[in-house]
């Protein structure tokens, strides 16, 4: 029987997610931030031993299915940002939230040059720094990420 936390848990992934695929103008479509790696961020830092590394494989997996980029690349991606979120969870815990972002938005920026990087060799593109504006608004994005999920899980009391 699944548990109440895990439905809860899943839910706010499903809503980052059609977040991600909302279409967006052209023109505003590269400041989109990564929303489905954001929550995955913030459950792994709440609750590392609930969301971690087989997560974000498996949500990696079901975004590479929704925009048809090459399957694999985003779960990689995910695993090793959310693996090094879970290794250093006490660490990023105790920072202020504004440290937390300018971490995050490293992470982001991570996530984008390993994707850009598995990308090159798979699909042989060429380096835009366009890629990383998602890194930088994704990092202004965090503290309200932070503080509306952390309202939902003390709300719900997921543990």
């Amino acid at each position: 029987m699944i548990k109440r936390h895990y439905l809860l848990i899943c839910f706010s992934l499903f809503l980052a997610l059609v977040m991600a695929l909302m279409p967006l103008p052209l023109s505003t479509d590269i400041f989109r931030p990564d929303w489905v790696l954001l929550v995955l961020m913030y459950w792994s830092l709440a609750l590392p031993h609930r969301v971690n590394i087989g997560w974000a494989w498996v949500t990696g997996l079901i975004i590479d299915l929704a925009t048809g980029s090459p399957l694999g690349v985003n779960s990689l991606c995910y695993s090793v940002c959310i693996y090094i979120t879970v290794s250093n969870f006490q660490k990023i815990r105790n920072f202020s939230i504004w440290q937390q972002a300018v971490l995050v938005g490293l992470f982001l920026a991570l996530y984008h040059l390993l994707q850009f990087w598995l990308n090159h060799f798979l699909l042989d593109i060429y380096f835009n720094p366009e890629y990383l504006w998602p890194a930088l608004t994704g990092m202004f994005c965090w503290p309200w990420i932070f503080l509306l999920l952390r309202k939902y899980r003390r709300q719900f009391r997921i543990r």
